[in-house]
């Protein structure tokens, strides 16, 4: 195959055949295609997109680059959810264990959070003794015990998307919805998955800025699971405030903790049960009984169990993570929250350090903010909008004009 000659037809607009797009992608797995090939192939994809068709083949030849999951025979529905990123988004947390209450298999490979995006792994990590480095062996042998593994990316788990969405981050062809899609459906559908359901964010905290924009990618990552036989849904939801009241990895689990003990922000319940319902085979009713009656909760303890962790560590996180300085925000006038700008927040924490700028980069358990306000709250004058949780003083100055700018106060 002439490499270059297949780039100048994607250049052109063509439509490659499947072949051609597998021995591509296979080619520079082995590193037999150069980085500057893929490079120029990524920016003709950029231009001038690719076909449903063509989308799916290179979805299948990236899930193909490395091990999937292999399930026994006669198991049970095996589901997943996806997240496109956002602010406070600990939805996974709460629906994994929650939906393999009702009798489902969730073997959910996650990601580190990068800019003001959060991750899952992240989170979990400030559970101590947490461990996401698993093997694909102890996570089958994890879900036959309990229903639910929440792991990393292996080094033989897609290996192809790795390198490919490195190369994207520094070649800027990263907001290409043919890429995404692939990137994000390699991975998903490599857990070999009956049910998928998306959670497509869009707003000023999300990388889709607009609707169009994210029922386009919506609709992309539908079409490749139907060319690949898996039952895809996907729910669109605003992302210009946070998820629930609290943004920091620490302070999120214990969001998390007080929703799977049927309690928590009703926004956050509600968007676990919107998801979960696409994907268990049973009712809202009894999704919410998972929740209120501490089934979910427990399933989450046995998956710390499992993962390395001490289930009597999760009630003392506040102090296991304690932030050296913990203080309000205070409102200067009173009225109606008309604000909660998710992607100002999401800079505040990143600087904080409960976010990574590369991929390289540690992150601050400890750090972030909860109690935040939500939009269409009453306040008054001299009320919390929320807490911030700091290493410095200079720190929470910072972060405290960001969230003066973040929220805003419409006077009734």
């Amino acid at each position: 195959m002439h490499i270059p000659t297949l780039i100048s037809r994607k250049r052109e607009g063509e439509e490659l055949s499947a072949r051609e797009i597998a021995l591509l992608v296979d080619g520079y797995t082995q590193g037999k295609v150069p980085d500057y090939q893929i490079s120029a192939f990524a920016m003709a994809v950029f231009f001038k997109g690719m076909t449903p068709a063509e989308i799916a083949a290179l979805t299948r030849a990236m899930m193909a680059s490395g091990d999937c999951f292999s399930h026994r025979p006669g198991h049970p529905p095996v589901v997943d959810k996806h997240s496109t990123g956002g602010i406070g988004d600990k939805v996974s947390l709460i629906l994994a264990p929650l939906v393999a209450c009702a009798g489902c298999w969730v073997p959910m490979v996650s990601g580190r959070g990068l800019g003001i995006t959060g991750g899952t792994l992240d989170k979990l990590e400030s559970i101590p003794g947490f461990n996401v480095h698993l093997g694909l062996d102890q996570a089958a042998a994890q879900l036959e015990q309990i229903g639910v593994v929440m792991m990393g990316q292996t080094d033989r788990f897609c290996p192809a998307d790795k390198k490919l969405y490195a190369l994207r981050d520094v070649t800027g062809t990263v907001p290409s919805i043919a890429l995404i899609t692939a990137s994000i459906m390699s991975k998903k559908l490599a857990e070999s998955l009956d049910r998928l359901v998306l959670d497509v964010k869009y707003g000023c905290g999300a990388f889709m800025r607009t609707r169009h924009a994210a029922e386009e990618l919506a609709a992309s990552m539908i079409a490749v699971g139907h060319e690949m036989g898996v039952e895809v849904h996907a729910v669109l939801n605003p992302m210009d405030e946070p998820t629930g009241r609290a943004v920091g990895n620490s302070l999120e689990v214990i969001e998390a903790l007080e929703c799977l003990e049927g309690g928590g922000p009703a926004d956050l319940r509600g968007i676990v049960l919107d998801l979960a319902g696409e994907i268990a085979g049973t009712s809202r009713t009894e999704l919410e009984i998972f929740l209120d009656d501490g089934s979910a909760r427990r399933r989450f303890d046995q998956l710390v169990a499992a993962q390395g962790g001490n289930p009597a560590d999760l009630p003392r996180l506040a102090e296991i993570h304690q932030a050296p300085l913990i203080r309000e925000v205070i409102a200067s006038a009173g009225g109606v929250v008309s604000r909660v700008d998710a992607g100002l927040i999401g800079q505040a924490a990143l600087q904080l350090g409960a976010g990574r700028a590369r991929a390289t980069d540690g992150v601050d358990f400890a750090v972030g903010f909860d109690r935040l306000v939500k939009c269409g709250e009453p306040v008054h004058a001299g009320q919390a909008v929320c807490r911030i949780h700091a290493r410095t003083a200079v720190d929470f100055d910072m972060a405290e004009a960001m969230i003066e700018k973040a929220v805003k106060i419409t006077s009734l």
